[in-house]
């Protein structure tokens, strides 16, 4: 008696070699460029200025030479009073911990992937990374500067505007004299940009 042969089920490409074969495939037919490829295989990286770069590099360096070998140091100390289970500084020191180990670990990671970019190298009216805007509220007439950065080395109460925030993705591609219409909590506020610098 025969049996019918059961189909054979196509091997399964990993990700990257399928998006290299629909790369390799377009070149082909002249469909993408080099900038296009770039941005693909490349779109891992993140983005970030040399100052921002080098503040994380400098807080990993103060995490794993001083707040890393604090930590064991307390945790010893506190295993020699004796009762884990009732210990609170033993308790809070390994949550100190946790917690350390689990920024050291993002720090690198970030770090790896950092795509360093020097705004002073670029010019300009274009808003783009890196540029540095003064803003002026159309209601209010209250001005405001940011630099749009990296999420990574954002703080919006130090001017550093994520690039990832409403209001950067609402600037980047506009010029000089541009206005611009962002959804706040309390509203919509429209802003005009008076300034584009890259230093």
């Amino acid at each position: 008696q025969q049996y019918a042969r059961a189909p054979m089920r196509p091997r399964k490409r990993s990700r990257t070699r399928a998006l290299l074969f629909v790369v390799i495939n377009a070149f082909s037919m002249g469909i993408v460029n080099l900038t296009y490829t770039k941005v693909c295989l490349d779109m891992e990286r993140i983005p970030m200025t040399k100052a921002g770069y080098d503040r994380l590099s400098a807080e990993l360096k103060q995490l794993k030479s001083e707040e890393r070998p604090a930590i064991i140091k307390a945790i010893a100390t506190a295993r020699e009073h004796g009762d884990l289970s009732e210990n609170a500084e033993y308790h809070a020191a390994r949550e100190k911990q946790s917690f350390t180990e689990g920024r050291i670990s993002e720090l690198e990671a970030v770090l790896s992937r950092a795509d360093v970019i020097d705004p002073s190298t670029l010019s300009g009216d274009v808003i783009r990374f890196g540029a540095t805007i003064l803003l002026v509220d159309e209601d209010t007439d209250e001005e405001a500067t940011y630099q749009i950065l990296g999420s990574h080395e954002a703080d919006i109460s130090q001017g550093r505007l994520s690039i990832t925030a409403p209001l950067a993705r609402a600037l980047i591609g506009k010029t000089l004299g541009d206005s611009v219409e962002v959804q706040a909590p309390g509203g919509s506020k429209c802003y005009e940009v008076l300034k584009v610098d890259y230093i």
